[in-house]
């Protein structure tokens, strides 16, 4: 392997990952630079993609967003930015079309241009098909007083980024059940858009779908509609798809103060707050889509030829694929009645999770305090908390719900967030003290 690394070059901000939390980051850099050029800020996002893309396998053409098209990237922050959506629609010449939608949300492929159109502008900043693979302290007179980002390229280049303050926004990963194998024939609904053009070409009798969420019944949905000849079955524990509580009072646990709320709350009240309100965002399905998959399987009903196979209080419990199908067990709940279904391919939309951020990490996670649970401790700002002596910052955009709510993962707060980030690291906040009783150390 080359060597690309640059040690004299110190970055006040390198971001790994390049997905909307690290772009509405950039912006908001990009729009300091430029209002305060004298005091700059140098930053660099690490991306493995070979250029922007967002779940780009969920890009249904008639999906729309769940999030109103205000909570972009950065109109809760500033709301005269020039990087808003409604900005991008009159560069796309769309502005008096969308009005006349009379519409909150847009469709996710136009929501997803809004992105790519962001990213192209702040293309200076980013280092596309660049995979960070670990992160070490550097120590400078017994203090970390920066972090050597290490990366790969795909032609075996390793690049080493030095930075002040590291920013990880990786997103997040599929989520299976332990005993699923993937294969052509058993995959993610992540996948859907780039595997249906060979699954219509195959023809197949039946496909089975497991999950009872947005991405669940969205993926009945276009199956349905593109495969007219096949059965398409939907496998969930409920007794039906649960709508999405998108009231105004429920949806203030989306506002940026109840992340203040929430972050200071004891713990019973945080996990209180997260049960109650799961049906803001888990496990929950826009009403309309539910109406729309009982319009099709009422239809099927009247005309005598049903393909929509709604599954609910069910479950998978046994898989098995040979060469020409996979055979799935299905369970009834209330009887423990079980049938095997036999299909011609799996999907599992059984949501995401969070990747491990010590695993990214590498030698630096040594310096990073850990919770009871194992769990990374984070300050407000969203900085991990670390041992004494390390000045470097790490700051977490995901997998922090369980210190600031439901939000962590969601677009919802997302310019919010970075622009609390950018004022942590612009004041140079120093690393939190650690105590006993609330954190274990692996220093080494």
């Amino acid at each position: 392997m080359t060597s690309d690394a640059l040690p004299h070059e110190v970055f006040d901000v390198v971001g790994i990952g390049f997905g909307p939390s690290n772009l509405a980051l950039a912006i908001a850099v990009d729009e300091h630079n430029r209002r305060h050029p004298e005091v700059a800020l140098r930053a660099v996002f690490l991306e493995k993609q070979a250029g922007f893309g967002w779940h780009r396998g969920m890009l249904i053409d008639d999906a729309t967003m769940q999030v109103s098209f205000l909570k972009d990237l950065v109109t809760m922050r500033d709301p005269a930015s020039d990087f808003s959506f409604l900005c991008y629609l009159r560069d796309r010449d769309r502005l008096v079309e969308f009005i006349n939608h009379k519409t909150m949300f847009p469709l996710r492929t136009e929501f997803h241009d809004y992105f790519e159109w962001a990213a192209a502008r702040v293309a200076d900043q980013v280092r596309y098909g660049t995979e960070v693979v670990s992160v070490r302290p550097v120590e400078v007179a017994g203090q970390v007083e920066h972090l050597d980002v290490i990366a790969h390229r795909p032609d075996g280049t390793v690049v080493t980024c030095r930075a002040r303050n590291v920013v990880v926004a990786t997103g997040l990963r599929p989520r299976l059940p332990a005993d699923a194998v993937t294969s052509e024939r058993v995959w993610h609904n992540i996948e859907l858009m780039h595997r249906i053009g060979d699954l219509v070409a195959t023809k197949p009798r039946r496909v089975l779908v497991v999950g009872a969420g947005q991405s669940g019944a969205e993926t009945v949905a276009e199956l349905h509609t593109a495969l007219p000849d096949a059965e398409v079955c939907a496998v969930f524990a409920r007794y039906g798809y649960a709508p999405a509580d998108d009231s105004p009072f429920a949806n203030r646990i989306f506002d940026p103060r109840a992340v203040d709320h929430f972050y200071g709350a004891p713990e019973d009240v945080k996990q209180m707050l997260l049960d109650y309100h799961r049906n803001t965002n888990y496990s929950v399905v826009d009403m309309d889509l539910i109406e729309d998959l009982y319009r099709r399987e009422y239809r099927e009903l009247v005309t005598g030829r049903k393909r929509l196979d709604i599954r609910n209080a069910s479950r998978v419990t046994y898989t098995r694929e040979t060469d020409d199908a996979v055979y799935v067990t299905v369970e009834f709940l209330p009887t423990g009645e079980t049938q095997t279904i036999q299909c011609d391919a799996v999907v599992y939309a059984t949501g995401y999770t969070p990747g491990d951020v010590f695993d990214l990490l590498g030698r630096a996670a040594s310096v990073c305090e850990r919770g009871p649970e194992g769990r990374p401790v984070l300050a407000r700002d969203y900085r991990l908390r670390t041992a004494p002596g390390v000045r470097a910052g790490i700051y977490l955009q995901g997998g922090t719900e369980h210190a600031h709510g439901i939000t962590a993962t969601l677009l919802s707060n997302t310019a919010v967030r970075v622009g609390e980030i950018l004022e942590s690291v612009l004041t140079d906040a120093p690393a939190q003290a650690v105590t006993a009783e609330t954190s274990v150390f692996a220093l080494g």
